[in-house]
């Protein structure tokens, strides 16, 4: 998985205008207009642009691409559309934090690995078990959700507008429903259907797989460098740093430091070999240093 993350990191930088500006905001507005003409013509559009392996051999291939536009859910009864308005809003939120973090290309590759691991998931068990599996954005969503709770674990939000909650529970409820689900599956007569969320979110683990083995390693390796008598205090070897050098921060790609631009936001590479600094417009913009 790291090699693969690497080699992605490679490509999205060697390919920035790859990328799709705002391809989450255009995906909401059809969402919604998918949702509004469901509405009017009883689910008809949501018929002709679905996902449908079976129809798509038969010629009908713009169904390859129309589906990501169908809402999770109709939104039926009298609270349908509150609750599809919120679910829409929520995910538009999450994919712009995520772009604006990541940069334009490399979240449109993100997006784009979980259609296509959706898609063929759905073509593997086709033409193995005969099933026509309807792929939807669902384990798209739980994937872009888990990584904006990777990354923010402890930003709060309003559970559908009420409940205060921080995201990373969310994130673990979400989980446990997940891991229920494949439970289900694995223990059902067709148990090769307990792939289909595994490999549905592969997109999920292929950019964060080495981020939680590191994070695995760091909590096995916490006690030991407590213990250790060469533990040094960061915050004072911080301060020290400063007074000796005039700043903190320096970006290892351009050179501007804390000092020189006060206003820019500096954070340090999780993926580089060491501890490489980098200002807000090289932290997603560099060659990692391994």
């Amino acid at each position: 998985m790291k090699a693969v993350s690497r080699w992605l990191d490679r490509f999205c930088y060697n390919h920035p205008g790859l990328g799709i500006p705002g391809l989450i905001k255009y995906i909401a507005i059809g969402n919604v207009a998918v949702y509004v003409a469901d509405m009017l013509t009883g689910g008809m559009l949501t018929a002709y642009l679905g996902f449908n392996l079976a129809l798509i051999l038969r010629g009908q291939v713009w169904r390859l691409l129309t589906f990501v536009f169908i809402p999770i859910s109709s939104g039926g009864g009298f609270w349908g559309p509150f609750f599809f308005a919120v679910t829409t809003y929520f995910y538009y939120w999450i994919g712009s934090s995520l772009e604006q973090h990541w940069g334009t290309t490399r979240f449109t590759v993100f997006y784009g690995l979980g259609v296509f691991f959706n898609i063929l998931m759905s073509v593997i068990l086709y033409f193995t078990l005969h099933i026509n599996m309807a792929v939807t954005m669902y384990y798209v969503n739980m994937s872009m959700f888990f990584s904006f709770a990777t990354l923010y674990p402890d930003m709060q939000v309003l559970l559908y507008g009420i409940i205060p909650i921080k995201v990373k529970w969310l994130a673990w409820l979400d989980a446990l429903f997940f891991a229920y689900e494949i439970f289900m599956l694995l223990t059902s007569r067709v148990w090769l259907l307990a792939l289909m969320p595994v490999v549905a979110l592969l997109n999920y683990f292929i950019f964060f797989g080495g981020d939680l083995a590191n994070a695995l390693t760091r909590g096995r390796e916490r006690v030991r460098h407590r213990a250790s008598p060469q533990t040094i205090n960061f915050k004072k070897a911080q301060k020290e740093l400063q007074e000796r050098r005039g700043y903190l921060h320096k970006c290892s790609v351009c050179g501007i430091t804390d000092q020189s631009h006060p206003d820019m936001e500096f954070r340090y590479c999780s993926k580089c070999r060491g501890y490489y600094c980098y200002c807000a417009n090289h932290i997603n913009n560099h060659e990692h240093v391994t």
